[in-house]
């Protein structure tokens, strides 16, 4: 391609509303264009991009035995009343009317509409497994859509969904792609940890996480230093250092003056926070719960929602905190409330602590647990860090990354099959309900995250495999003849070698070339320059090293090539 004829119109300045290095880049260097909020055209180089990701998903699933289909983007209500999950998606759900007054919404995942596929045509255990997969359009109405593709509105998604006879085939399944999906990023030339995560909106049972290590991610990370387990934080399991013992006692009432939050109670008090225990108010399914964690841990409300079985979790509003507990937001403890409570399991056999004490300016020290509170249900409730015990291993330490989610695994079991009655007959002619696994990749948010993790100072470095394009001819002087004569023979060597390379034919400054070279990415530069034809060589450089070689102009093409064909599938 000659850039002259490229559509990618490159911004010297970074956009006013782009807060993380992806959506700058990605816009400064003319592969996206904002739409909406949230919504974005794909012009050439980022559509290039996006292809290459969707050929590698492609081959892999291909590969893993899985078929593709096209399934609609809009599907009727009464699928998602079926399920369930008309009403408990929530907002982020686009629902519209048609014509004729009938309810449909955007799709922003697809387990209905496949599930009713499969069962109007799959009657018999003769016919599972099967695993099919569609690459589309997918729309969530985020709230705050931000951070440019990474928390877009409309992206592009793989979605799979396997169905099975039993669990074990399910659970084999799993696994199955749980290796195809480490295959997929691998190719892709991305960092990443397979991770335990929560299944979300979702649902179903297990689940694992594909992130890509980024300092920028959202998601928060641990990893044993001595295993593999890695999880959400919000999901990880860990042993927490040991807790302090203070002194027993009895119950005291404590006046505490405007002074509600931990930090404020801690300081007016002269207590450090580990010896509060915080008493959070959430609504479950509408029902008033209690969760009890150490003044110093963050409660994982991904564990609570567990632990509880319920379909909503909120946090109470200060009205319904005042309701169930007689006292204003800052003031609740779990002494002498009737309510269904959980207690971290950091909290079993504390004594000695100070909660609030269901009144305005009051709180009660010498609070513990076994004899102020014993019908708490203990269990994991505490928020993961770093320094944590491995509960797998028993012998590592838990370190902390920052990934970007761009793949998701989940074992479904029967949440969907039998809610929208999806069934076989097995080999003795009775009717089962059929198992089912979703897997999931995130096709445009995989470009976003690979930027974040490959990017530099003067613009993207792309892995080779997922670039534009693989090699960037750079000509210092277009208008010298020789110089000109051989950029066009090496550009169309490479071009009957395969290799996927873009000519600057620009009538520019090498400074504004080699700038814009940089800008774009491209994994390998070939500059070709007046004083170096005339020794019969020219320059190439790697996008990611700082030196540059030296290579003879008529073994250039072979070299090349060669090269790209070797990082393609590094």
């Amino acid at each position: 391609m000659l850039l002259s004829r490229l559509h990618a119109p490159t911004l010297k300045e970074d956009p006013a509303d782009a807060e993380v290095i992806s959506h700058k880049l990605l816009v400064r260097a003319g592969m996206i264009r904002q739409v909406a909020r949230g919504i974005y055209d794909f012009l050439p180089l980022g559509l290039r991009s996006v292809r290459k990701i969707e050929r590698i998903v492609r081959d892999e699933l291909d590969r893993a035995g899985c078929q593709e289909v096209l399934l609609p983007i809009i599907s009727p209500a009464e699928l998602w009343q079926e399920s369930g999950r008309w009403e408990l998606y929530g907002k982020e759900l686009l629902r519209l009317r048609d014509r004729h007054d009938r309810d449909f919404c955007v799709g922003p995942t697809h387990e209905e509409v496949i599930t009713d596929l499969v069962r109007r045509d799959v009657r018999s255990y003769r016919a599972l497994p099967i695993n099919l997969y569609q690459v589309q359009t997918k729309f969530r109405d985020e709230v705050r859509p931000r951070f440019g593709l990474m928390r877009g509105r409309e992206f592009v998604m793989k979605d799979g969904y396997s169905f099975h006879t039993d669990y074990d085939d399910c659970r084999r399944e799993y696994e199955h792609m749980r290796e195809t999906y480490a295959r997929i990023f691998d190719r892709c030339g991305l960092t990443y940890r397979a991770v335990e995560a929560d299944t979300g909106a979702i649902g179903g049972s297990l689940s694992h996480e594909f992130q890509v290590l980024a300092s920028s991610g959202e998601d928060l990370i641990v990893s044993c230093d001595a295993c593999e387990y890695a999880a959400n934080v919000e999901k990880a399991e860990s042993h927490a250092p040991a807790v302090d013992v203070y002194e027993d006692g009895e119950i005291a009432r404590v006046p505490t003056p405007d002074v509600g939050k931990i930090e404020e109670v801690s300081q007016f008090l002269g207590e450090p926070p580990q010896r509060f225990i915080k008493t959070l108010l959430f609504m479950a399914d509408d029902a008033g719960v209690v969760a009890l964690v150490r003044g110093d841990d963050e409660l994982s409300e991904t564990k609570l929602k567990t632990a509880i079985g319920c379909d909503v979790l909120r946090l109470a509003e200060d009205g319904e905190v005042e309701r169930l507990t007689g006292a204003p937001v800052g003031f609740a403890g779990p002494v002498g409330l009737d309510l269904p409570m959980y207690v971290d399991q950091r909290l079993a056999g504390s004594t000695g602590m100070i909660t609030g004490g269901n009144e305005n300016d009051l709180h009660l020290s010498g609070v513990a647990h076994e004899r102020d509170f014993p019908e708490a249900k203990v269990t994991d409730l505490r928020v993961a860090r770093a320094g944590d015990g491995c509960r797998r291993c028993e012998g590592g330490t838990m370190q902390e990354h920052r990934g970007i989610e761009v793949g998701q695994v989940f074992y479904l079991g029967t949440k969907y099959s039998r809610a929208l009655g999806a069934v076989f007959l097995d080999t003795e002619g009775a009717e089962q309900v059929m198992e089912m696994g979703c897997y999931g990749i995130g096709i445009t948010r995989t470009l976003a995250a690979a930027v974040e993790q490959n990017h530099d100072e003067h613009g993207i470095i792309w892995p080779m495999s997922i670039a534009p394009y693989e090699v960037m001819i750079v000509p210092v002087k277009w208008s010298h003849d020789a110089s000109r004569e051989h950029a066009e023979r090496i550009y169309k060597g490479l071009q009957d070698a395969g290799v996927d390379v873009l000519l600057d034919d620009r009538d520019e400054r090498a400074g504004v070339k080699f700038n814009d070279a940089d800008l774009l990415g491209i994994p390998l530069r070939v500059t070709v320059g007046p004083r170096g034809v005339e020794a019969g060589n020219v320059e190439l450089k790697a996008r990611d090293q700082g030196e540059a070689e030296e290579i003879s102009c008529e073994s250039a093409v072979a070299m090349i090539a060669e090269r790209v064909a070797r990082e393609r599938t590094a």
